[in-house]
């Protein structure tokens, strides 16, 4: 198996409150690895020290075997630039258009000044996430699943080998949720980009991921494939499988 991030020992505290107290986990190039456990576990904690926007106390974080845990800024530029992050929210710039929104990264991460490539770029992904013509759009005058369906066709347009989702379906209903989640497995399939997810969606979650971990207690405490985490014996995520999405229609294991 194909490892493009690996993480090792990875700790994180902020003043007395520990928050990762050595994280391992390695996400197999090209596939769907979703980070599942209870709020303030640490998960976006998680994803900002793999994408070196906050640096960790101590561990090792590899991307396709380089170090990136200690490199200076101008370097980790060059590593940011392989990741694209879809924000919660979908983040998007509300005096913009939707076609500023999209070419942002275009002119700011690439570089890009040929206005007509950029308006050819913006129109092809929104087509691809099936929103077509909305470009002289603001982002109030759109839904809440255009907004994130938006975000996603922004991070695209920069061609990211790998991409972060950020509780993707949180504020939608569950028709719109099965839409984002059905969004990301396309992102994946057909691009082959390598895709790592926080959610709460737990069913949509193992309907779409090739590896799942459990984050608890700063540490992952299970890792593997829906139902070999499914069928985990820890007891925390037992509960917080069985308990909480008591719909899940998983196959959860014996009871201890």
């Amino acid at each position: 198996m194909d490892i493009i991030i690996s993480v090792r020992g990875l700790y994180k505290a902020f003043a007395d409150k520990k928050v990762l107290q050595g994280v391992d986990i390695d996400v197999p190039k090209g596939k769907i690895t979703s980070i599942i456990g209870q709020s303030g576990t640490g998960k976006s904690v998680l994803f900002k020290c793999i994408i070196g926007i906050m640096q960790a106390d101590r561990g090792s974080i590899r991307v396709d075997g380089e170090e990136i845990t200690n490199l200076p800024e101008i370097q980790m530029r060059r590593i940011r630039r392989r990741f694209g992050y879809c924000f919660q929210d979908a983040a998007l710039f509300d005096s913009m258009t939707v076609e500023e929104n999209i070419a942002f990264p275009l002119r700011e991460v690439l570089g890009m000044k040929d206005k007509r490539k950029m308006k050819a770029i913006v129109k092809e992904k929104l087509e691809w996430i099936e929103l077509p013509g909305i470009e002289e759009k603001f982002p109030s005058e759109l839904s809440g699943g255009m907004r994130k369906r938006v975000g996603v066709a922004r991070t695209l347009a920069i061609e990211p080998d790998i991409l972060l989702f950020d509780e993707p379906t949180t504020g939608l209903d569950p028709v719109l949720s099965e839409s984002i989640n059905k969004l990301i497995k396309r992102v994946n399939e057909e691009f082959g980009i390598t895709c790592m997810v926080i959610s709460h969606d737990i069913k949509g979650t193992f309907s779409i991921s090739d590896q799942i971990a459990f984050l608890h207690d700063g540490a992952i405490q299970a890792v593997g494939s829906p139902m070999e985490v499914a069928r985990a014996q820890h007891p925390v995520l037992r509960k917080f499988l069985e308990n909480s999405f008591a719909d899940l229609k998983v196959d959860c294991g014996p009871e201890e």
